[in-house]
């Protein structure tokens, strides 16, 4: 039994390989090949020469495709929320203008369980580094790399690479959207 699981594990690892190695080709394309390969995933033309666009949603289809898209229930809520009647594009004029009334509004501050510049838990943070990819999963108790759980973001980029580095920085975590590195 335990070789079934071993084999199923090293499928997956290469089925999710390939997924990578298929999207790192995609970064690659030209617009006009983006749009060609758009057209293979889902069926229809892309009115959109948007090369990040194309890339995103190919590479989601990608994805998608080898372990499975949104479920059942999902996609029913979204149609669900895209056919709803009262859905408005712009609030009311008289919206916000008068007092509020204070049985329906509330005020409180909610301490954030961790860093807020760690993305959620499960998630892979991979970066290309000296040729190979890394790879590390956020954990509710940490960081996994190589089968090994670290308690610091920072750990488990020098067990990767040989290399103090700042864990926030090697995946370019922490630094607000749109703000240069060391700017106010």
């Amino acid at each position: 039994m335990g070789l079934l699981v071993n084999t199923m594990r090293t499928e997956e690892k290469m089925n999710e390989t390939q997924i990578r190695e298929q999207i790192e080709g995609l970064r690659h394309m030209t617009v006009g090949q983006l749009k060609d390969k758009y057209l293979e995933a889902f069926g229809e033309t892309s009115r959109s020469n948007h090369k990040q666009f194309l890339f995103r949603r190919i590479a989601w289809r990608l994805q998608a495709n080898a372990w499975g898209g949104l479920s059942e229930r999902a996609r029913k809520r979204a149609l669900e929320i895209a056919n709803d009647a009262d859905l408005r594009i712009r609030a009311p004029k008289n919206f916000l203008k008068g007092e509020l009334d204070p049985r329906r509004t509330a005020e409180r501050s909610v301490e954030p369980t961790q860093d807020p510049r760690l993305p959620i838990p499960g998630t892979m943070l991979v970066r290309r580094y000296r040729g190979k990819d890394l790879v590390v999963r956020v954990r509710e108790d940490g960081f996994e790399y190589g089968g090994k759980v670290h308690r610091s973001l920072s750990s488990a980029v020098r067990t990767a690479t040989g290399t103090p580095w700042n864990g926030f920085s090697f995946f370019g975590l922490g630094s607000k959207p749109g703000r240069k590195h060391g700017s106010n």
